[in-house]
């Protein structure tokens, strides 16, 4: 595709996008990143040879780029989705975690980039997380998660059909990746008005806390 603009430049412009949303949201993260960097500034500052070893591993310039991204979704269809999604941003599933384990009803992986070009442009990654409904005892209340879960949609009707483009393309030119990674972020970004009653919420919170 003519005029195609890179996974790893999708990738970088999805997670500033995304960090501007979360400082948007809660105020207290950028004050969070700032001090970040103040502290790193002055580890270097203090510490001529880390400095001087840093920019020789050539890893310097990714020291303040923020590498982690969380999503819990309720089926293995938005799980499907999300793979897509992540595949543009040049992000694959690694690893396998098994949340039963320790209680939570849940399994996960890793999106994240896997060859070390991309991971020294960016080595963003999001921590993705599916519901295990069959671990919910309760069955009225497994059968009501069931419900709520096939009335939703957490991805917006164009970024589905951005999904489509790029895969009949085989890219995304710059104006495509822009407006893809606006309508990603709607799947991430945080919603004032819940999709359930205070009733149903309480009754799955009393479940797991994470349902």
């Amino acid at each position: 595709m003519a005029n195609s603009i890179t996974a790893d430049e999708i990738r970088e412009q999805f997670s500033q996008a995304m960090s501007a949303m979360y400082q948007q949201e809660v105020p207290q993260y950028g004050t969070l990143l700032e001090l970040v960097a103040d502290v790193n500034l002055a580890v270097l500052e203090n510490n001529p040879q880390l400095h001087e070893k840093m920019v020789n591993a050539d890893e310097l310039a990714r020291l303040n780029v923020e590498r982690h991204g969380a999503i819990r979704v309720g089926t293995a269809q938005e799980l499907a989705t999300l793979r897509r999604m992540f595949a543009i941003m040049g992000m694959y599933p690694v690893s396998y975690y098994d949340l039963s384990q320790a209680g939570v009803p849940v399994h996960s992986t890793a999106f994240r980039p896997i060859d070390d070009a991309s991971l020294a442009r960016n080595p963003f990654r999001v921590f993705t997380s599916l519901l295990r409904l069959e671990l919910i005892e309760n069955e009225i209340l497994r059968q009501k998660a069931a419900e709520i879960l096939r009335q939703r949609d957490i991805f917006t009707p164009r970024c589905r059909q951005l999904l489509e483009e790029y895969e009949q393309q085989g890219g995304f030119n710059e104006t495509q990746a822009q407006e893809f990674v606006q309508e990603a972020l709607e799947t991430f970004r945080w919603h004032q008005s819940a999709t359930v009653d205070e009733e149903t919420y309480r009754a799955l919170h009393n479940e797991h806390r994470l349902i």
